[in-house]
């Protein structure tokens, strides 16, 4: 093992699992936060490619700014219509020259957020239902220097910054997590009336779960009251089956809370997303790196979609410290839970983070003592190796929301 500045200590306090009240909340693939992200990410992960078919290695460049302004629509049973398109402004940096080759950074970025749009939303339709921008600066001389001149040597990171990651999720987490992304895959896919823009939010007190759904509902596919009613319906048996099989403890599941069937006033969309009517969005302002916003653990602040991934501390070790933590609760016996910081140093080497920390809840029987050697050999295995997370990232293999 190498000289790493690996810490390994007990946590302070009991396991999330173990506490008294757990709150964990998912935005969905169509929140317009997570519109932001996921177009950032779709964006930042073209103009990596497009660098390394160019010139032969990724350039700088960052994509995390992206901001939705909310546009307004007319939704109606049977089909409404948007009246203002959603508006949407790609920023940043990125390099568009490099040793005499003109990368147009611009173009790429538009194309990635149209293929993005496309792809994931059928009821958006890109250029009229919503308008994207494209306002993307040359990157800054000193950060683009510490990329390095080859793609051999370590790179050094951007900012002085930390990553947090833990494991294993709990049962609320769990529940949370794959509630939206079944509703937002082959739910979806085959009940075309709920659209992409899903939160979910999970509450437990005790042995008992609360899980509040909202689910944009599209406006064509349903005719009446009476279908859109029964839509909900479908939601809420579908996910309490789901959490059925993931938990023993007892669940209530509410969809569309705020819903009135006699003043008729229900959460009805024509594009699948409360983007159409007023719900503006950020990157960064929603889920964190492992998909979740969990207030019981501790979180960083930085937003992961969108930073460029070779160098930017916000996006590796936001990444990287949820890795370590599930590469260590799946190898090493007698752990509850595991929470990693990774604390970087601007101009140092990204393997050698300032300082690696470790905090345990261990299983009865077990102190950190037993377990700390083996611990501390897994995180400095993945810290020689933290620059396979930016090839699995440009190759999607990471979620970053």
């Amino acid at each position: 093992m190498t000289d790493r500045n690996i810490r390994v200590e007990p946590a302070v306090g009991r396991a999330v699992e173990a506490q008294d009240v757990e709150i964990v909340e998912r935005k969905g693939l169509g929140h317009p936060d997570s519109l932001c992200d996921g177009i950032a990410e779709h964006v930042s992960q073209a103009l990596a490619h497009a660098y390394i078919d160019r010139v032969g290695k990724v350039l700088h460049y960052n994509t995390d700014e992206t901001q939705l302004v909310a546009g307004s629509a007319a939704p109606a049973f049977g089909g409404g219509e948007v009246i203002d398109p959603i508006y949407l402004l790609i920023t940043g940096r990125a390099t568009k020259e490099y040793e005499g080759t003109e990368i147009p950074a611009e173009t790429i970025a538009l194309r990635a957020a149209r293929e993005y749009i496309t792809e994931r939303f059928p009821f958006i339709d890109f250029g009229t239902d919503i308008v994207v921008d494209i306002r993307l600066g040359e990157g800054s001389g000193d950060l683009q220097e510490v990329f390095g001149e080859d793609g051999t040597q370590v790179p050094m990171s951007n900012d002085t910054s930390f990553g947090v990651g833990h494991a294993p999720l709990t049962e609320t987490e769990t529940i949370v997590l794959e509630t939206e992304r079944q509703l937002n895959g082959r739910y979806s896919d085959e009940t075309p009336a709920v659209g992409q823009d899903i939160k979910v939010m999970g509450k437990r007190e005790g042995d008992e779960i609360d899980v509040t759904v909202a689910v944009a509902i599209v406006d064509e596919h349903v005719a009446d009251i009476g279908e859109y009613e029964a839509v909900i319906d479908g939601v809420r048996g579908f996910v309490e089956d789901l959490a059925a099989e993931r938990t023993r403890r007892d669940v209530t599941v509410y969809v569309n809370t705020a819903d009135d069937y006699e003043d008729g006033s229900v959460y009805l969309t024509t594009t699948g997303t409360s983007a159409e009517q007023g719900d503006d969005g950020s990157v960064g302002r929603g889920n964190r790196a492992n998909g979740l916003i969990t207030p019981n653990r501790s979180m960083s602040m930085e937003a992961t979609s969108g930073k460029n991934p070779v160098n930017h501390i916000g996006k590796i070790y936001n990444l990287l410290s949820t890795e370590i933590a599930r590469t260590v609760v799946a190898n090493v016996d007698g752990i509850e839970e595991i929470r990693i910081r990774l604390l970087s140093q601007i101009g140092q080497p990204i393997d050698r983070p300032h300082v690696a920390d470790a905090a345990l809840v261990t299983e009865d029987g077990v102190s950190v003592e037993d377990i700390e050697g083996e611990v501390s050999e897994i995180i400095d295995a993945e810290l020689a190796n933290v620059t396979d997370i930016t090839q699995r990232v440009i190759d999607g293999e990471l979620t970053t929301f």
